[in-house]
């Protein structure tokens, strides 16, 4: 069986960890939500530095806790990304990503040295001697590469960019989406940065108070209006979109997704690229007939699906807008009495804004 399988019960004085999760086998799953959620103590469990009594974990049926059996977290096959790179300092470079892969029997590798050293752009960086001259982006490049290659069965990530500066964020995050496409190795990504989860993630699970509010593929579970990610100021749907066309005269791209067609600044993309679209709930207004003589380019014709009040003053809506994705809105209640919105009404969606996240 395929897939990850993890089913936890853990007190402590104060709080109570209680999950029975499913999840891919594939692909990066984030796990999100408040501090104090127990975001990394679920993470703790899976890499059995936590002993759950009574805990399981089955990762791709290969059974790693059940009952008194457990595996301990040395004997397990996973890589551990802390939230800082620790790496050691009387190494070189080259040496320690070499740990990770010596750790390894030479028939048992399945990522190379150079594999990794070209996905993390390590090149110029290898025959350094001291990790400590290195920018924090630099060194948490390196402590992935040294994780990846003990050649894990999966992959965890603790906040792996919440001790950087915002210039180390952007440097790295480039690396850890080329994840996705290059190593077949899934990923247990831990974040409370909704942008960050709407940028890397295939799969969200959203823990509140050690319990499991949601757990599914990012773009329906981003455009949910029942769950805390809806009340978040940067709350907003995700949408999966191919490059299909450059308009240089106006420095323009446009994106094609199942539903339709949305115009962004130029974006240096071949024809055909699969990319990711974030639109914001803030930056969709609502029009009931088509507008005319309007600056906003992106207009999508969309039926309402849900309503729900959001605060005294405004709402969020759910709107379909063809194809399998879903957009948010949120407006004043105010606007929504004065326009008559009621769920299956068709209307317009105006979207003031997008950005393109991956």
């Amino acid at each position: 069986m395929t897939g990850i399988h993890a089913r936890f019960d853990l007190g402590y004085p104060g709080f109570d960890l209680h999950v029975d999760l499913r999840l891919p086998a594939r692909g990066i799953t984030a796990l999100f939500g408040p501090s104090g959620s127990g975001k990394t103590t679920l993470l703790r469990c899976i890499a059995g530095l936590e002993q759950a009594p009574d805990g399981m974990l089955r990762v791709d049926g290969v059974t790693w806790q059940e009952g008194s059996s457990f595996l301990p977290a040395y004997r397990r096959s996973l890589g551990y990304v802390f939230q800082e790179a620790s790496l050691f300092p009387h190494l070189s470079v080259r040496h320690n990503l070499e740990y990770g892969l010596k750790r390894i029997r030479a028939s048992e590798r399945k990522v190379r040295l150079d594999q990794v050293v070209a996905l993390l752009g390590l090149g110029r960086l290898i025959d350094r001697q001291d990790p400590s001259s290195l920018s924090g982006g630099e060194r948490q490049r390196i402590a992935i590469g040294r994780a990846l290659l003990t050649s894990p069965r999966l992959l965890l990530m603790d906040e792996p960019l919440s001790a950087l500066d915002a210039a180390s964020k952007q440097e790295i995050l480039p690396y850890l989406e080329a994840l996705h496409g290059e190593l077949d190795i899934p990923v247990i990504y831990v974040s409370h940065s909704l942008g960050e989860v709407a940028r890397l993630a295939d799969h969200v699970v959203l823990l509140e108070q050690g319990r499991v509010v949601a757990s599914g593929a990012l773009y329906e579970t981003l455009s949910r209006l029942d769950l805390p990610t809806a009340h978040l100021d940067d709350a907003g749907a995700v949408i999966e979109a191919a490059v299909a066309a450059q308009d240089d005269a106006y420095h323009l791209t446009r994106l094609d997704y199942s539903g339709g067609s949305l115009w962004v600044s130029k974006v240096e993309r071949a024809i055909g690229q699969r990319v990711r679209a974030r639109i914001l709930a803030r930056d969709v207004s609502i029009a009931t007939v088509p507008p005319q003589g309007s600056s906003i380019a992106n207009i999508l014709a969309a039926r309402i699906a849900e309503i729900r009040d959001e605060s005294p003053d405004r709402v969020n809506l759910r709107l379909h807008v063809g194809g399998e994705f879903a957009l948010m809105s949120r407006i004043t209640r105010r606007s929504r009495d004065q326009l008559g919105l009621v769920v299956g009404m068709e209307v317009f969606a105006q979207v003031k804004s997008v950005a393109l996240i991956a």
